[in-house]
Parts: C-alpha cells; structure tokens; sequence
C-alpha cells in the first residue's frame, strides 16, 4: 500500500521566504500576541506542556502550531530559541509508552469523563512535523513516530470520541508526514483506524441538518461547529491519498458549495458564533474557524491543485483575517461580523451560544482558544504561497511578495515574487538560474481576472481567467515575468438583497470613524499593549447606496494610496473606493447594526435626500465597518 501522490507538493518550512508587506506584516506580528504570549500568558508560559500547572491541552500545541512558522521564516533567534527549549522538553519528558505531553486534559470545558480526549495529541504531532522540517534532529521523528506507534495501541482500547471523533482527519497530516520518511505500512493502517473511528463528514453533508442554522441562544453541537466544519474542509482530500475514491478527491468543493448557499459571508468565510448560523451579515464567524479554513484549502489545494481554491484563500487571508485582529495585532476579537458597527461587550447580543463580548477585542475575548490558536493564518499562508509540481515546475498558489530557492535537474533556481498585490493589479517573477533549465512556471489566473495579460521577452499571453497557465520554457540567466491583472468592480447581492462591492480579491466596506475604550482593567494580564477594548462608531453608518449596478465602474472611484508600515489598519489602508449614498433609519438591536433594511430601501427610509460621498475600503483594514449594503 502507498499513498495517492499529490498533484501539488508543498516546499519545505523556512524554503519560501516572505518579503514585501507580507514580511512586515509578519514581523507585527511576531511583534504582537503572537511573539509575546509565552512571556505572560499563564496558559502558555505557565502550561502543562512546559513543566507548569496551567492548561495541558490544546492551548500550548495551538501556539506552538503558529509560532514555529512565524519564527522560522521572519528567522526571529530570541523566539526560536524560546521555541527549541519547549519542544525540547516535550520530547524529553515523553513518556515510556510513547505518550508525549501531560495524561491529563486540566482544562475546564472538556466533557466530564473518565478519558482524556486525545485531541490536543493529535495537534501535539502536526507540531512535531512542523519542526522536524526545521529542525532535522532524529530524535524528533523518533518522538513523532513513537507517539503514533502509541495512539495505534490506545486506540484499541479507548476510540476516538468528541473533538478527536470530529477532527480525526488531522492526524493524517502527521503520519503521512512519517509514512513519507520510512515507507512503513502500519502507518496506512493507522491511518485507517482513525478513519473507522471518526465522524462522516461526507455522509453528514448529505443531510439537511447541515444547512439550517442553529436557533440563537445556546443549540450546540459537535456536527455544526464552525471550527470542525473549517477544518473538515480538508478531510477526505487527505482521506483520498488512502481511499483512491474520486468522491473523496472532490468532495471540499462540494462542502463549500454548501457552507456558501446557505452560511456563507462575502469574505469567503461561513458564520457560525459559534455552530452554523445562516446568511445574515450580523452573524459571526470565530477567529480559530478563519485560520482553520485557510490551513484546509493550503492542503486541499496540494491534492485538487485548483484556480478556484486559490482564489477562496486569498479571499480569506486577504479580507476575513486581518480584519478580526486589532492592527498592531496585540488584541483580536473571538467573533468577526460583516456588518459590525460597533463591537461592545453588551448582554443584549444575540450569538447562538457565544459569550456578551464576543466581537470585542483584547487579549481572550469570550474563550481563550482563538488566543491560542489565531498564530497560524499568515505563516502557513506565507509559506504555501508556491508550491512544487509533479512535473518539475513550479506553481505559483496565491499572490504575496516572496523567493525561494530549489533545484530542478540539478541546477539552482531561485525564483523572486515581486508585487504590491494585493493592493495593486500586478506581480512580477524573477528567475534566475546560472544554467539553462526548462520547467513549467504555473501562474494562477483568479476567476475574476477576464483581462489578465502575461508579458515575458516580447511575447505577450493572454490567458484564460479560472486557470493555471502553463510557462513552459527554457531558463537561462535571469528571465521576468509581469502577470497584471487588472481589478474591475463587481457586485454581488445578498441577504435581504443586500449589495457587495468586491474588485479583485478584496472586499470594500464603510469607512467608519472609531473610538477604543478600554474595560476590564481590573481582570489579570489586561496592561497595554494586550489591553481589552469595546470600539465604538464616531461616523453615521446607516447608509443606502445609490449607485447604478450595470455600470459600476461610472459609480465608483478607486484612488491608490502608499502602502505603509501598517496597511491593513483604517489610516493605512492602500486603496479606496468613493461612491454616493444617502442616510437612512436602520437602527441598533441587540448591540448590532439592525437586520439590513430590504432593498430597493423605501422613501420613508431616508432621512436625508441629498446624496453624499462615502468612503469605502478594504475589508481587512476596517474594525468597524458595513459591507452589505441596502440599495435604493
């Protein structure tokens, strides 16, 4: 028995290395909670994981999960350091049995039971693989290995049951990650085992159930949960390198289908505050799920190699994530709102089983999971940007500035992505190798891009929008390449015929003025920078658009502004949008921004006739925004 191949081969961690914005972003948030939160966090500088007395679970794999990426491709010593002392003592504290971490959960919301779920083991070995990519020690493989020859025992005398049952699929990644290395069968079979034990994904999208949201106010179950269904995405992709069934290999474009018709946001994102929870732009979507979803399609995409799961990961980490952090990235919120215009600790709100300060942010807003768990989106992100392809070549996944370094057929390439994307419309390549060498250079040309152009020497390609195109030429001293994409307007209606500006992979919103107002002070842990804040609006937001829809590009002007140390932030956004609309009555309920009025908005709506400019901006630069408007 052998594993499927994948049609797309990540490069090794630390092998892309992030330039441009994306390595500044990086470094704000190396710089933030992400750098810091072993320095005075007790759930990770205090955890059971390092020798403590705090959670010995999930929380300290989670940040481990995040910040090994982070460290290792911003090359941050002091954090790598601080992280090769911690896996150290994991692995020398690893058990005789080949258990690694404390037996027990020591954490207060995991089911009573006699049995310790062994979900935070199973993320305990994604971590594992992590480093021993960085690391190459043999006694990492060696605690990697031992740990999985464990969980085959134990799982005979204890299967799989609450989050390990649902998220059984993750602990695929780590035994293909052996498998790959030693080419022993057992692995296989584990691999079977944990897909006997966990829950059907496939079958259960074949239900109704999947498509009702949970009723507000405390309907919770395994099934609908919004960080299980973002990270089940991936499932039987993985699943499929085993199972060889084609229904396995396409199964997550049809479980997005779903999760989009029936609670999907504009940002490529689904609700779920914190199970499945519709369509409407009030709805939240938790911080762990965006990570999650983003780590899914990195990996569905090594298996499907597909334009339009390129294209839904840019979405995502273009819009959704920087958009649920503070922009200095020292604060983040537990639940993020499409339509948020205010985020306040209020007990009128309306979640389905989410806390009163859910869309706040700070330091552990409702759960301290996301705290743990927030660090992965932008490493994970930076380093699938490129990826490897089964003949020979490269392909370019998504679009952020980025090098590497790699051999093909005994000659050294380094490949150098030069953009500004994406706040700008084009990205340069530059390959250089000493020798000549022919390879294909894959380019994904998003959906959206009908007039994309490709100009490499003098010939200049016009590709087909939805696709990767195949550059497949000989190589020799340093070759460019411009793909420009120009970004034209569109729009889209949604819940009660709302309308959404998109113009390449970015989504526009309300620029709306914003006050921070610290609270909590007087909880542990909350002095600044890691402060909690309720934020509130300065600006009206209670607009309808008046634009025309068949001719968006008269009704909208974009303007370009400098890309700054900050860019996702509402100062330092890089691009705006001016269009008119006119004030109506929508009023708050519940702490929110009220359901969107139906459009087209009636007279008696408007409070005011005169038209007025509005400014709009990308979504992931806002904290405060409407990004689902009424029309008139």
């Amino acid at each position: 028995m052998t594993l499927q191949k994948l049609t797309f081969t990540p490069f090794a961690l630390g092998q892309i290395k992030p330039q441009g914005w994306l390595k500044n972003q990086l470094q704000i948030q190396a710089d933030g909670l992400s750098g810091a939160l072993d320095q005075f966090w007790p759930d990770i500088k205090d955890s059971s994981w390092f020798g403590g007395e705090a959670e010995g679970w999930e929380r300290a794999p989670y940040w481990l999960d995040g910040a090994i990426p982070l460290a290792y491709l911003i090359e941050d010593e002091a954090l790598i350091s601080r992280i090769k002392g911690y896996m150290d003592y994991i692995i020398e504290h690893q058990h005789a049995d080949g258990w690694l971490g404390p037996r027990e959960a020591n954490v207060e919301n995991i089911e009573a039971t006699d049995e310790y779920d062994p979900w935070g083991l199973i993320l305990a070995l994604k971590v594992l693989a992590q480093y021993h990519q960085v690391s190459q020690e043999e006694k990492v493989l060696g605690a990697l290995k031992s740990c999985l020859q464990m969980m085959d025992r134990h799982m005979d005398e204890t299967p799989l049951f609450n989050w390990s049952r649902f998220r059984w699929f993750e602990s695929l990644i780590s035994i293909y990650y052996v498998y790959e290395i030693t080419q022993e069968g057992w692995l296989i079979e584990l691999a079977r085992k944990f897909f006997k034990q966990g829950f059907d994904w496939k079958e259960f999208y074949q239900s109704d159930e999947v498509r009702t949201p949970n009723a507000r106010r405390g309907d919770w179950n395994f099934e609908k949960h919004v960080v299980n269904n973002a990270m089940a995405v991936k499932a039987n992709a993985l699943w499929w390198r085993v199972s060889s069934d084609a229904s396995d290999r396409k199964f997550a474009p049809e479980m997005i289908a779903v999760l989009d018709r029936f609670h999907g946001m504009v940002t490529g994102v689904f609700t779920g505050d914190e199970c499945l929870s519709g369509k409407n732009p009030v709805q939240g979507t938790e911080l762990c799920a965006v990570v999650e979803y983003m780590f899914s399609l990195e990996q569905v995409q090594t298996v499907l190699a597909s334009p339009a799961i390129g294209d839904r990961l840019e979405k995502i980490a273009f819009n959704a994530l920087p958009a649920t952090f503070g922009p200095d990235m020292w604060t983040h919120q537990y639940d993020q709102q499409v339509n948020q215009v205010q985020a306040t600790d209020n007990k009128e709100h309306m979640w389905t089983t989410n806390g009163d300060a859910s869309n706040t942010f700070g330091l552990e807003p409702h759960f301290g999971c996301c705290t743990s768990n927030m660090h992965q989106g932008w490493p994970k992100f930076a380093a699938s940007l490129l990826m490897k392809t089964a003949d020979d070549g490269v392909a370019a996944v998504a679009y952020a500035p980025c090098s590497t370094s790699l051999e093909i057929d005994q000659v050294l390439v380094k490949i150098e992505v030069i953009t500004e994307y994406p706040f700008r419309d084009s990205v340069r390549f530059k390959i250089t190798s000493d020798q000549a060498v022919t390879f294909p250079l894959k380019l994904r040309i998003p959906q959206w891009a009908t007039r994309a152009t490709i100009q490499v020497d003098d010939e200049s390609i016009l590709p087909e929008a939805g696709t990767y195109y195949p550059l497949l030429r000989e190589w020799s001293g340093e070759t460019e390449v411009r793909l420009t994409m120009p970004m034209q307007a569109r729009s889209s209606r949604r819940y009660r015929n709302a309308l959404a500006i998109e113009r390449g992979p970015l989504v526009y919103s309300l620029k709306i003025e914003e006050e921070w107002k610290k609270y909590n002070e007087d909880l542990p842990y909350r002095d600044a920078p890691h402060s909690d804040y309720e934020v509130l609006p300065l600006s009206p937001w209670q607009y309808a658009l008046d634009i025309d829809e068949e001719r968006l590009h008269e009704s909208i002007d974009f303007a370009e502004h400098a890309i700054g140390d900050c860019p996702f932030s509402p100062e330092g956004a890089p691009v705006s949008a001016s269009l008119m609309g006119k004030p109506i009555k929508w009023n708050l309920q519940h702490g929110w921004a009220g359901n969107t009025p139906i459009s087209p908005v009636e007279k008696e709506r408007l409070t005011n006739t005169i038209p007025q400019e509005l400014t709009l901006i990308p979504y992931g630069c806002t904290n405060l925004r409407i990004t689902e408007f009424p029309t008139l």
